[in-house]
């Protein structure tokens, strides 16, 4: 039998996910992303709230729970604000997991505990200036002397790198050559405050302005030998990895804010009028509303989908690829359509159509580009 209700202790955490967006994010977003500073009060209540270890084993001090658990979690927060979704995402799926996936005890040991607790954000530097969705073309290096490794090159487009409490960024560099010519690539963890390691100026960014995200440099940068993260030549394909579950993630984000557009849109045409009517009477935007809702019913179907290959170990790229570009699509139609409806005022910041608007695009960008989700779909599909 098939059963799409969420099991008790899930649908808890969803209400209290929910509870805290409404009633925590929902009242003072709006001054953070306007003023693009962190919020690191916000980031403070969801890490007591145990938001950072769902999950994670209780050894590590997480919450012992299961990735499903993140993305309810995800779906929620970006219900009301993606700023402070997206920075949950990527401190847990792309700051911790990898440590956690494929980390030695001792690395284990030393970095999880504080990202579980929210006391510590980790980062995940992948993509390069000139890479883009070519994350093969990596040109940062790293060479192993003396016992430490020296990296050189940069980043672009890091979550979570530059805030007061990142603690590390996970870097790829190229360690060496295959011994069919090509690249070599290698995971190196790299400690924030490293001499030669730069956070470069925040960017200024369209959307998620209250999150954190800078360009990232590395001169002659000194780690220890056991920095490398997994096996060495591994690194691509241990982030390749990260990035399936990533994009199951990034799904339920989409989601979320797709179904915030539903629930502001409901709101307003209760409430305004024009030609002498609420215009919630007029079939146009009934149209539309209805479009929206099924988009956002259809996304939530499919990245549940691929969340339950996920936790079954069973292969998923296919199904994560096709829950990110299905979800995105519904997050940005959804958010020109709410923008549409609220008409003038979508067009202002104080409304969250406008927020929501200016966050959906990038969705359709990180953590694989649209056109990357139709290549991987085609590839397990055999083309």
């Amino acid at each position: 039998m098939i059963d799409l209700r969420l099991e008790d202790i899930h649908e808890e955490l969803r209400k209290t996910v929910a509870d805290f967006a409404q009633h925590e994010v929902a009242p003072v977003i709006g001054d953070y992303y306007e003023a693009e500073e962190f919020p690191y009060p916000l980031v403070a209540k969801m890490a007591d709230m145990g938001l950072f270890g769902l999950p994670f084993p209780e050894e590590h001090g997480g919450m012992g729970g299961d990735y499903f658990a993140l993305c309810i979690a995800l779906e929620e927060l970006a219900r009301v604000d993606s700023s402070v979704a997206i920075t949950l995402e990527a401190g847990v799926s792309l700051g911790a997991m990898p440590i956690y996936r494929f980390g030695s005890d001792e690395q284990r040991e030393r970095w999880l505990p504080a990202m579980c607790r929210g006391e510590a954000l980790g980062a995940f530097g992948l993509t390069e200036p000139g890479g883009g969705s070519d994350a093969g073309a990596t040109k940062t290096t790293g060479v192993l002397a003396g016992g430490e490794w020296v990296i050189n090159g940069s980043k672009s487009f890091i979550t979570n790198s530059g805030t007061d409490i990142t603690s590390m960024v996970t870097v790829t560099a190229v360690t060496g050559s295959k011994p069919e010519g090509r690249k070599e690539i290698s995971a190196i963890i790299v400690p924030s405050g490293t001499v030669g390691f730069t956070v470069e100026k925040k960017y200024s960014k369209v959307g998620w302005n209250a999150s954190d995200t800078h360009g990232l440099s590395f001169a002659d940068v000194r780690v220890p030998e056991e920095n490398l993260l997994g096996k060495r030549g591994r690194g691509y394909a241990q982030f390749l990895s990260i990035l399936d579950e990533g994009r199951v993630a990034i799904a339920a984000l989409s989601v979320g804010l797709a179904q915030g557009c539903v629930d502001e849109c409901l709101r307003y045409v209760h409430e305004r009028e024009a030609f002498g009517h609420k215009i919630g009477s007029y079939q146009a935007i009934q149209f539309k509303i209805a479009d929206m809702e099924m988009r956002t019913h259809n996304a939530r179907l499919a990245y549940y989908a691929a969340a339950a290959k996920m936790l079954r170990g069973e292969p998923f790229k296919k199904e994560a690829a096709i829950a990110k570009l299905t979800a995105s699509n519904a997050a940005m139609d959804n958010s020109r359509e709410a923008t549409q409806i609220f008409g003038g005022y979508g067009f202002m910041n104080e409304f969250p159509v406008g927020r929501f608007y200016r966050d959906a695009k990038i969705l359709e960008v990180g953590e694989g580009t649209s056109e990357v989700q139709r290549m991987l779909i085609a590839r397990e599909l055999g083309l």
